[in-house]
């Protein structure tokens, strides 16, 4: 158990699978604008880092949102970052490991990790996601799954895929 004040206290949960590299704002635009982001949605952002994408979904979406990483200094960072946005009341930063959070709520996932990861994440995305929500992932696609949309805004590719009605054996 880690003692407030100790070495362990800032600690991830484990080595994060990504450096944080934080994502320009015209790209969370346009990431947010792709997948039509609206009032009445529910964004979680899988490595939200500095909670950037979550944060300004809010301000400029008032929707609800909530940031999952696995280290603690972005979650500190992130909640520094929705009181000064004033929108803590609409989003919450977990800490925790995105492979194995519970993110059944979101109706859009916005994603910018590598392909990889993307590819190993799939699967989850299939299974806990409800048919129709937008995932939308910030330079890295999911391999053999295409997506129904792709732009690029500053060099950066940004693509959209809908979780469809047959996902994970749901109707």
């Amino acid at each position: 158990v880690p003692v407030a004040g100790s070495a362990q206290e800032n600690k991830p949960l484990r080595e994060p699978d990504v450096i944080f590299v934080p994502t320009p704002p015209a790209v969370v635009d346009a990431m947010l604008k792709m997948a039509a982001v609206h009032k009445g949605d529910v964004l979680f952002d899988l490595g939200s880092g500095d909670g950037r994408i979550v944060v300004t979904a809010a301000k400029d979406f008032g929707v609800k949102g909530t940031g999952i990483d696995i280290n603690p200094q972005r979650i500190a960072e992130a909640n520094a970052n929705a009181a000064q946005a004033g929108v803590t009341n609409l989003v919450t930063f977990r800490n925790e490991d995105l492979f194995e959070a519970d993110i059944h709520e979101a109706s859009v996932v916005t994603l910018y990790l590598l392909t990889s990861l993307n590819i190993k994440l799939m699967p989850k995305l299939l299974h806990d996601l409800k048919p129709g929500t937008r995932v939308v992932s910030q330079t890295f696609d999911m391999g053999n799954w295409k997506p129904e949309k792709e732009a690029q805004v500053e060099g950066h590719d940004i693509y959209l895929w809908t979780i469809p009605e047959n996902a994970g054996g749901k109707k």
